[in-house]
């Protein structure tokens, strides 16, 4: 990467070990608590995106993040968004178009441009955000359920000590009694 790169952090683990690794973090974001906090959190992004950007700069824009995979599993993502690579721009104009209507842009180009950009970040950060809260919530129901099987585990081995203990203690009162009930039996003889 070009130039002295800005590095916000989406958490306060993350910020940690970034921090801890030596990077100057230019900012710190809450993690949404839900699906619906994310489009705030996303918007906060953006509005930081583009103030901490000059006029004329070629802006990179890089995310990572985690991606669920299969069970509790997620796997680390790393994205570039910006500048836009030419397979991007390219791609669209070479779809075949469902109509016999073209599109046509009103006005300039360059505000279209800008508007379609900054909907592009905005769906990618969404589903960044999106897929990396999945990931937690996956490992965290992971996490609970090792724990509860590890609870099960454990309340089935206290429960047979219990029964084992319990039984023997029944198993020493009885000898007691029988051993009591002999030597009385042998004493009237």
């Amino acid at each position: 990467m070009t130039g002295k790169p800005q590095v916000w952090a989406v958490g306060e683990r993350v910020h940690a070990r970034l921090k801890d690794a030596g990077l100057q973090l230019a900012g710190l974001f809450a993690v949404p608590n839900a699906v619906t906090a994310i489009t705030a959190l996303v918007g906060q992004i953006v509005v930081e995106c583009e103030a901490r950007r000059s006029p004329g700069e070629v802006t990179e824009l890089h995310l990572f993040y985690n991606r669920p995979v299969s069970g509790a599993a997620y796997e680390p993502i790393s994205q570039r968004l910006l500048p836009l690579n030419e397979d991007w721009r390219r791609r669209p104009a070479e779809l075949p178009w469902p109509t016999g209507n073209l599109p046509e842009v009103i006005g300039s180009g360059t505000p279209t441009l800008r508007a379609l950009i900054r909907g592009y970040l905005f769906v990618s950060l969404f589903r960044a955000c999106a897929e990396s809260l999945a990931s937690e919530n996956a490992s965290r129901l992971a996490a609970m359920q090792r724990a509860d099987k590890n609870i099960d585990e454990s309340l089935e081995e206290l429960n047979r000590t219990f029964h084992r203990l319990r039984q023997g203690r029944i198993d020493e009162e009885l000898f007691d009694v029988i051993s009591g009930f002999e030597a009385l039996s042998a004493r009237k003889k």
